[in-house]
Formats: C-alpha cells, sequence, structure tokens
C-alpha cells in the first residue's frame, strides 16, 4: 500500500523549500470531507459510481474502491492524481467531472508520486489519502 509519507530528510529538505514551516500532511477524514462535498453526487457516498447525479451520465462514473484492483494492487497515485486535477493526457472534451486547481495550489503539501515528492494542493493530497483508504 502507497501512502504520503515522508523520510525525515526528505521533509526537512521540504520544510527549508516551503519556508521552514513545519508541513502536517492530510488525514483520510480530512479527505472524506472533501469527497462528500465534492464527489458524491457522481461517485455515491461509498465512492461506487452510483451517486444520484450518475443517473444518464456517459461513461457512468469511475467505481473508486477498484482503483487498486484495476492497477494490479497498487494504488494509482499518479494517475488518479492527474485525472482529479484536470486530466492532461487526453483532453477528455465530454469531462463531466469538475477541474480542481485555482485557489486550491495556495495550500500544497508535498506528495510522492512515482518516487518523486511533488507539491499537491493539500486538499487533493487528503481526497488521494481517503480514496486510497476506501480501496477493497
Amino acid at each position: 500500500m502507497q501512502t504520503l509519507s515522508l523520510s525525515l530528510g526528505a521533509a526537512t529538505g521540504l520544510a527549508i523549500l516551503i519556508g521552514c514551516t513545519p508541513v502536517s500532511m492530510p488525514e483520510p477524514q480530512e479527505g472524506a470531507a472533501f469527497f462528500a462535498a465534492n464527489c458524491t453526487s457522481c461517485h455515491g457516498a461509498d465512492g461506487r459510481g452510483e451517486g444520484p447525479g450518475a443517473a444518464g451520465l456517459s461513461p457512468m462514473p469511475t467505481d473508486l474502491t477498484l482503483l487498486a484492483r484495476a492497477n494490479g494492487g497498487a494504488f494509482p497515485t499518479a494517475r488518479a492524481l492527474s485525472y482529479i486535477y484536470g486530466d492532461p493526457e487526453g483532453g477528455h472534451l465530454a469531462r463531466v467531472m469538475p477541474q480542481f486547481g485555482g485557489a486550491m495550489a495556495d495550500d500544497l503539501v508535498p506528495v510522492e508520486v512515482d518516487g518523486v515528492l511533488t507539491p499537491t494542493p493539500r486538499a487533493l493530497a487528503a481526497l488521494l489519502v481517503y480514496l486510497e483508504s476506501i480501496q477493497r
């Protein structure tokens, strides 16, 4: 299970880069609150893609509890983050899901993405922690 973790040296280095401010990492409950406020309409309260707004959508919302299973058992942090943050890979013209960004970028935390500490909006880092916690 991949988690949002930092070694002591990496955390220290990042704190220096951020201005010597201690970095507190988001907890799953913080991500659950973001999910409840922004995602349940389509993905449902349980994340399985059966929210009240899902009816008639094509493609249907993804079952977010199966992301790791569809990725060989490992939570796909980089792919999930890129899709949530705006899906730069495909443009996704028929995208119904909102793109997140803007003012969110004012509160960044380090997220390990493919071995690289990546400054990520705290709300999205929290959402990733939550999504990873609901994998089945």
